[in-house]
């Protein structure tokens, strides 16, 4: 790659392009949260107990992965512009039916389809993809920030949804969401209209896989199962902190607190671990993130007074941030970038599934035994096999390297 290719890629045209792709995906992230905001009110309007409230939210996620898929590989056919518009209209045609929906079988299904696997969908994986095109010395951190935008759609929409829903209802929030995402991400999209020349982005893909000994399929599922095992660790603390807290006497409302200082603090490290990803990599930097994740699980077994909790919450939102977006950044290590949508996509799928199979996993672990030990010591076990594949990619490569020099 010349020099000259360089400069165009890290120029101030592709950090504009990057703050659009931010916006767009702080406002496409809605169908992330919104479900959360309303459990409590459709829980009353459609008559249902607090187990089938919670299962748009769980239909959203699932939806949420698989479309991520789907729109990741029409991105790698005809760029970004063309996929958001496509979003940006049934996600916001999704919130304006869902408002209308009158049963709650249908609001499940808007939920799914529309809302997480056509609309909310192409503005995490494929947008992720797309802005990691533009940069290549500052390709790190410009990942890490459009990786951001569901974080920050985790703050601003929540309190701007309750705020709605306290003065007009749930159905007309839905209604007026859908109609400021279809009236603001189109627009927007247009900016995303130029397509980045990807030939000149090949990475030496048969000899990086070779030192590794892998085929191309083989890795794609080793990194499927990576990202699976952070965030089955991952969603532990997450779910189900508030439980954790009300558990140990210290209620919800501190709870509340800790989740929302995890999360804060996971917008500082994903960003943070962006500057130490153009440093190290994205293996080295997945190595590190994973690693102190794994200790403050190990943490949370012996310190359980309010004091150390805060602590400990602390050091896991600063652990946490770096680790999804550094699959990204390895996909385009050793993936051909006209694969990146799709094969980024489907990497953080597996990150998303992962989210979903932990909360699940961990509150049958505690409806088993009572209490949340074992969920912590599962949530070790899946670190454990993330950061095992994650050192084996990493002594793989340079063992495999050396031999290759050698020969």
């Amino acid at each position: 790659m010349s020099p000259e290719r360089i400069i165009e890629q890290d120029s101030a045209a592709a950090w504009r392009r990057l703050a659009i792709s931010l916006i767009l995906a702080t406002i496409g992230g809605v169908g992330l949260w919104s479900t959360v905001v309303v459990l409590p009110v459709i829980e009353a309007d459609f008559g249902i107990d607090r187990g089938g409230a919670s299962l748009p939210y769980t239909a959203t996620m699932i939806g949420f992965a698989m479309g991520g898929v789907l729109m990741g590989r029409l991105a790698d056919r005809v760029g970004i512009m063309i996929p958001v518009m496509i979003g940006a209209v049934i996600l916001g045609l999704g919130y304006i039916a869902a408002s209308m929906a009158g049963s709650y079988w249908v609001f499940i299904a808007i939920q799914a389809v529309m809302i997480g696997a056509l609309g909310s969908s192409v503005t995490f994986g494929p947008m992720v993809a797309d802005v990691s095109f533009w940069f290549l010395k500052n390709r790190g951190i410009a990942v890490a920030i459009a990786a951001s935008g569901n974080y920050l759609a985790g703050t601003v929409w929540p309190p701007v949804l309750e705020a709605a829903i306290a003065d007009v209802g749930w159905r007309t929030a839905y209604l007026w969401t859908g109609v400021f995402v279809i009236a603001t991400m189109i627009p927007l999209a247009l900016f995303l209209r130029q397509r980045a020349d990807l030939d000149a982005q090949e990475p030496p893909k048969a000899a990086m896989l070779a030192r590794i000994n892998l085929s191309p399929f083989a890795l794609k599922a080793l990194l499927a199962v990576a990202g699976i095992a952070c965030c089955v660790a991952m969603s532990m603390p997450q779910v189900h902190i508030v439980a954790y807290c009300v558990d140990l006497g210290y209620g919800a409302a501190r709870g509340a607190e800790m989740l929302s200082l995890m999360l804060g603090l996971g917008i500082v490290s994903r960003v943070a671990s962006g500057f130490i990803a153009d440093r190290i990599g994205g293996l080295l930097t997945l190595i590190l993130g994973s690693s102190l994740q794994g200790l403050a699980l190990v943490f949370f077994l012996p310190f359980d007074g309010l004091v150390s909790l805060y602590l400990i919450v602390a050091l896991f939102g600063l652990s946490q941030g770096g680790i999804v977006p550094s699959y990204a950044l390895i996909v385009r290590d050793f993936f051909p970038a006209r694969e990146a949508s799709r094969l980024v996509s489907f990497v953080l799928m597996a990150t998303v599934s992962g989210m979903a199979i932990g909360g699940w996993m961990s509150g049958e672990l505690y409806d088993l035994t009572g209490s949340y030990t074992a969920a912590f010591l599962n949530g070790i076990a899946w670190n454990l096999l993330n950061l095992g594949i994650a050192l084996w990619l990493l002594f793989g490569r340079s063992i495999g390297g050396r031999r290759t020099a050698a020969a």
